[in-house]
């Protein structure tokens, strides 16, 4: 172990690096002893592969039950920053790395990026771009700006709506959001659906966003911005996520973004993600590629620390494996949706010509039962049961 802990002063290391390198080694001492009960024999040459390596003894080989209480949170410490140095390197070589190897990067993580589901989320939203806000069900509206609800039922939205970027947490921008969409459609008419975007169009989505909030107490913030951008237009803004700023900003070479750095967002972020090598030269050699392609401006999010669990914490593999709860007298609990929501996912689901029609013919009962909170799927199953 002491060899693995001071085989980075040996590495050729930036002074970035350096100076995490050195952070790591303050935490870890605190823990020292209990670090040197762990065997190591893979002693990576590259300082990712040692933070790896090392994030790795501190999650999965330090004897957690010869830790004292005070020890955990100094634990906790030292993985949250050795995935923020996994995340930080990793995103340093967009700034370098040629089209193949971001495509092979991503093409090796896969399954611990959940990458089909999160492309699921991309494919789902992309005829929706043209949709206003405020002409979407409000289901359709939470997928768009990055809020998972109880209410998504999963048979439609086969995804976590978070992906990217989850704007949870801006829980006035989505009060608003719920109340005056139209507010948000003018803004985001100013960014073309195709097309060069310029740094006027921007400029004027941003005095827009602003104003959207004028009538209220709540003040404006980027990241969820920034979500909005990025699902209007994959191929040209990468959304921000606070809790990762700091590695995205490292990686750029940039001063941290405040929540209300809009100008800076545009220069900083999206004027530099654009103008790296892999951006402005990548082409497609498979279909896969082609894809990203379509969304260049989101891989960087494909860069972040990702492992085996990261699928796990997906809220849509939350609600498939989520244990049925009951309410006092017996019920299973559901959230009841507006008609509309129901109206639009039950219509959705019964266009699938395998659908028969005297089952078509049953669409008000159905639309009934998805309006009280069951599945479209199992309603129609249902259904299907009971009238062949």
């Amino acid at each position: 172990m002491k060899k693995l802990l001071i085989s980075p002063s040996n590495m050729a290391l930036g002074e970035q690096e350096s100076q995490i390198y050195q952070n790591i080694l303050k935490q870890a001492t605190e823990i020292s002893l209990n670090l040197m009960a762990v065997k190591v024999e893979n002693h990576p040459e590259d300082f990712l592969g040692w933070c790896y390596e090392l994030l790795d003894v501190a999650k999965n080989r330090i004897n957690f039950e010869l830790l004292d209480d005070h020890q955990l949170p100094i634990v906790k410490k030292l993985q949250d920053m050795l995935i923020n140095a996994i995340s930080f390197l990793q995103l340093k070589t967009l700034r370098i790395a040629p089209w193949p190897v971001i495509c092979e990067f991503i093409r090796q993580r896969e399954t611990e990026l959940a990458l089909d589901e999160q492309l699921k989320l991309i494919d789902y939203l992309a005829p929706l771009r043209a949709t206003p806000l405020q002409d979407m069900i409000s289901e359709d509206r939470l997928a768009f700006s990055g809020k998972h609800a109880a209410s998504l039922d999963t048979g439609v939205y086969q995804f976590d709506v978070e992906w990217f970027a989850s704007t949870k947490s801006a829980k006035g921008f989505h009060q608003l959001l719920a109340d005056l969409p139209g507010e948000f459609d003018t803004a985001l008419a100013h960014i073309p659906l195709e097309g060069e975007v310029t740094a006027q169009h921007y400029q004027e989505f941003v005095v827009a966003y602003l104003m959207a909030f004028s009538h209220s107490d709540e003040k404006p913030t980027l990241a969820p911005a920034t979500r909005l951008l990025a699902m209007r237009r994959p191929d040209v803004f990468t959304p921000l996520v606070n809790s990762k700023l700091d590695a995205l900003c490292q990686a750029l070479g940039i001063a941290k973004l405040t929540n209300r750095d809009f100008e800076r967002y545009w220069q900083d972020v999206v004027v530099a993600i654009n103008k790296m090598p892999w951006f402005a030269t990548g082409t497609a050699a498979d279909e896969l590629e082609t894809r990203l392609n379509a969304i260049k401006a989101l891989l960087p999010c494909f860069f972040y620390y990702a492992d085996k669990d990261t699928p796990q914490s997906s809220n849509y593999y939350k609600l498939l494996n989520k244990p049925k709860r009951t309410t006092s007298s017996g019920g299973t609990k559901t959230t009841r949706r507006s008609k509309e929501s129901a109206e639009t996912l039950v219509d959705r689901a019964l266009s699938d010509e395998s659908i028969p029609d005297h089952i078509r013919a049953k669409r008000d009962s159905i639309i009934a039962e998805v309006e009280k909170g069951r599945s479209v799927d199992e309603t129609i199953s249902l259904m299907r049961a009971i009238f062949g």
